[in-house]
């Protein structure tokens, strides 16, 4: 009889394996900054958000950068340098379509975390936003030079700075879409920005009747419009209680008989922005015969809106994402009554659109004009006015 076999020995436990650090740990690290920066503002965002979203803690996030503006002026340079880089691998000599569609392609890649040299950059120290527009300039240059090649127009660069502003816009909204179409989409439309000809001044073309600028007749709205200019100049969480009350002749103690608190006031200019401009929607549709004639008025109603109300604007924009929720939902609520009239006529005129498609051209709208009307420097006249409103125009398809 054979011997039995020896008791099978059974086996050790695994030692589990040591957690080895992904090697593209920063790149992950600036992303995720990105998009906390995009979504809650440089001031709110925290260091501790951006690492909760890498999933390592504070400590090892401080010994990549070592402060929350370090990262912060990495983040505003990467997506630049990711739409400089997407420029350079297309060749020479190409075409508007080759152009936009690579820096469209880019974008929409990165739009969860893109939002953040649109209106954060403010927060950069001087000389990282001068690096930041030399990088900016570049890229116009590049655009420029490909549509001037297919359509020659001396307009100093406006159709290349506005058909980036088409493309950035995707980054400024949460519309769900499939990054496919939304590429699409957004090339389509800065294509039809750059392709736009020139915009003909016609007196009473485009009558546009805004609501009066408000005029302070209580120390609550004097303090409202000393803060705004204060707000737009230096970014809210610069700006001090204490220059506050200097610029309406009050003590800092005083402003809270007013206003519980800074963030109060910030609330009510953004309020005041959303209802001036459903205030000029309203008067703008009157007696529209067709959609297509309330789109045009709808795009030239904001356009007068941005140029006449420019401080107020860009505070509401920039400032919306640092309010608390509960001051935040009524300002949004406005804000989608807005674009839902846009995407109502847009999609009469254009019934191919879905209301998502609809949604994001008419955001693409809203980019043109951010970003022409820095170009031309907020100055207002007819011409600046009726050039912006057509591009628009051009960005929707209409």
């Amino acid at each position: 009889m054979a011997p039995s076999a020896p008791p099978a020995r059974s086996a050790a436990p695994a030692e589990p394996a040591p957690a080895t650090r992904p090697r593209n740990r920063k790149q992950l690290i600036v992303e995720a900054a990105g998009r906390v920066f995009s979504e809650r503002g440089y001031h709110t965002a925290s260091m501790e958000e951006v690492a909760a979203g890498v999933g390592i803690s504070a400590a090892a996030l401080y010994r990549h950068f070592p402060n929350k503006y370090a990262l912060f002026a990495e983040c505003a340079d990467v997506m630049v340098d990711g739409l400089v880089a997407a420029l350079d691998e297309v060749p020479s000599g190409a075409s508007p379509t080759d152009v936009l569609t690579a820096l469209t392609r880019i974008t929409v890649a990165h739009r969860a975390s893109g939002g953040v040299y649109r209106w954060e950059a403010r927060y950069l120290n001087r000389e990282d936003r001068r690096r930041l527009r030399v990088k900016f300039h570049r890229l116009v240059e590049r655009v420029d030079e490909a549509v001037q090649r297919e359509h020659p127009l001396p307009d100093e660069r406006l159709r290349a700075t506005a058909a980036l502003g088409a493309i950035g816009s995707i980054t400024m909204h949460h519309t769900s879409i499939a990054p496919r179409r939304a590429e699409e989409l957004l090339s389509a439309s800065a294509r039809g920005v750059a392709a736009s000809g020139p915009a003909v001044v016609r007196p009473g073309a485009h009558p546009v009747e805004l609501p009066a600028r408000p005029v302070p007749r209580t120390r609550r709205a004097e303090i409202l419009a000393a803060s705004v200019p204060l707000f737009a100049r230096n970014g809210f969480a610069n700006v001090t209680n204490g220059q506050i009350a200097q610029a309406v002749g009050l003590t800092p103690s005083a402003l809270y008989r007013h206003y519980p608190g800074k963030i109060d006031i910030l609330a009510a200019a953004c309020l005041q922005a959303a209802a001036l401009l459903s205030q000029g929607v309203e008067r703008g549709l009157r007696g529209v015969p067709g959609p297509r004639e309330a789109v045009v008025a709808l795009a030239a109603t904001y356009v007068a809106y941005s140029f006449e109300y420019t401080e107020l604007n860009s505070v509401a924009e920039a400032e919306l994402a640092g309010l608390p929720k509960d001051l935040r939902r009524p300002v949004v609520l406005a804000q989608r009554e807005h674009i839902a009239v846009w995407e109502q006529q847009l999609r009469l005129v254009r019934p191919e659109l879905d209301p998502r498609q609809a949604r994001v051209l008419v955001h693409a709208g809203f980019g043109v004009v951010v970003e022409a009307g820095r170009k031309l420097r907020w100055r207002d006249c007819p011409e600046h006015r009726e050039a912006v409103t057509a591009l628009v125009l051009a960005a929707l398809g209409v």
